[in-house]
């Protein structure tokens, strides 16, 4: 089986594919879409995540979408969850839609 890679996180990518290839600092970031410099330290060291609000800020002054930002942070929480369910998920039994009382 091949080797996983770790989940990416958003704050990788905006780092290493925005802040730094654009020499910004947190505090200039920060700045330009109105949020505290601390938020977006933070998201780069990998801390925090990213949240609505911010996704819509970095869209627009990236040049990107929200979606992008927010697709980044789904999908990193999912690979986290379910790397932590391993095993339990298994155990689930699935609906039979025909036998199901919605």
């Amino acid at each position: 089986m091949p080797k996983q890679l770790p989940p990416l996180h958003p704050g990788e990518v905006l780092r290493l594919e925005f802040i730094e290839p654009l020499k910004l600092s947190a505090g200039k970031g920060a700045r330009a879409i109105g949020v505290p410099r601390a938020r977006i330290e933070r998201i780069v060291e990998e801390k925090i995540g990213i949240i609505g609000d911010t996704a819509i800020r970095l869209g627009k002054f990236f040049r990107t979408t929200p979606d992008f930002w927010m697709n980044l942070q789904t999908a990193y929480e999912l690979q986290l969850a379910g790397k932590a369910l391993e095993g339990e998920v298994e155990k689930i039994e699935p609906v039979e839609l025909a036998d199901a009382d919605f």
